[in-house]
């Protein structure tokens, strides 16, 4: 049990009989009336989500999530195949457990896993990862209709937005949680 002050981004709370993490909160003291917390809150299982406002230190009771590191083995079919760095047990996860995830995965990459009694609930990859380019046209000098950038195929099979400067088998750096491209690496 934690109180709603307590609340923190990528805690997962059990409310109405079903798991939500915490994507962002706001602690809101107005200057007529109590305290409030604004959160907003995703479904772990259907990836809905939802804004909710907790009173001010109201309890409200937090999941217990086993976060394991995991390397990402291959893709078998329809399945992710991962292996547990500290016990070497492989485990499967579905492309829907995956979901956008797997556009920034590579055989070989370290990732987190969070459980739940024993379930595995989603897939944490790091802020940003390193990715090669594969395919993207030349980038015409004084070109700037599309506002100096030309799309390019990540070697995950992604399409991003570049500058037009960059050339295939360039490495870059992008950003897992908007998909955009943060720089060279």
């Amino acid at each position: 049990m934690a109180t709603s002050n307590d609340l923190k981004n990528g805690m997962v709370l059990k409310i109405d009989n079903g798991l939500w993490q915490v994507v962002e909160f706001l602690h809101v003291k107005p200057g007529k009336g109590p305290a409030f917390v604004r959160s907003k809150l995703k479904n772990v299982l259907t990836g809905k989500t939802v804004d909710k406002t907790f009173n001010a230190g109201v309890k409200v009771e937090t999941a217990t999530i086993d976060r394991r590191d995991m390397q990402y083995s291959y893709k078998d079919g329809d399945m992710f195949v991962f292996m547990d760095t500290s016990t070497w047990e492989q485990t499967n996860l579905t492309e829907e457990l995956v979901g956008d995830s797997a556009d920034y995965m590579l055989e070989g990459q370290d990732i987190v896993i969070a459980f739940h009694e024993g379930n595995p609930l989603f897939v944490e990859l790091p802020p940003s990862v390193v990715l090669t380019i594969t395919h993207t046209e030349p980038g015409l000098q004084g070109d700037r209709s599309s506002g100096g950038t030309k799309p390019a195929t990540l070697e995950t099979g992604k399409e991003i937005q570049v500058p037009l400067f960059l050339e295939q088998d360039t490495k870059v750096k992008v950003d897992t949680r908007t998909g955009e491209y943060t720089g060279r690496a």
